[in-house]
């Protein structure tokens, strides 16, 4: 399984009075993330997939420990947890080496922006998030 890496600056305007990052601005790290997985990672040139649009369903997040602006990017880590037919569950670690300051997942329903309707994953598309799929249940015991 493979993991989508994003690399992530801080900037000044990211901190709150406490000076760590504010809890809504790691929101947008992991938008940023998950739109340069689906979008500029999409397969092929000219393809139609994740072009239709998209709407975030629900996020789930957890805050492990405070991020303090420094110059270095954080490493933000992608894969997909669960697909159905018109639904994703994309898993993210916001992390350096050596320590991860959160955990959380987002599920994307694509959407058709001329009917404005949810649509079903395209088989272009489940086979490009197959290549990034980590249910859990894969690992030896």
């Amino acid at each position: 399984m493979a993991r989508h890496l994003y690399s992530c600056p801080l900037r000044w305007s990211d901190m709150d009075a406490f000076g760590h990052v504010n809890n809504v601005v790691f929101l947008r790290y992991l938008e940023e993330a998950r739109i340069d997985f689906m979008f500029r990672l999409a397969p092929g040139d000219g393809s139609p997939s994740f072009s239709g649009g998209s709407v975030v369903a629900r996020h789930e997040i957890d805050y492990l420990r405070p991020l303090v602006h420094r110059h270095e990017p954080v490493t933000i880590e992608s894969w997909v947890t669960k697909m159905t037919a018109a639904s994703l569950t994309i898993a993210y670690e916001i992390k350096d080496p050596d320590v991860t300051y959160v955990r959380a997942s987002t599920v994307v329903v694509p959407f058709d922006l001329a009917a404005q309707r949810p649509r079903r994953i395209s088989d272009e598309e489940r086979a490009f998030l197959k290549e990034y799929m980590d249910d859990g249940m894969n690992s030896a015991a």
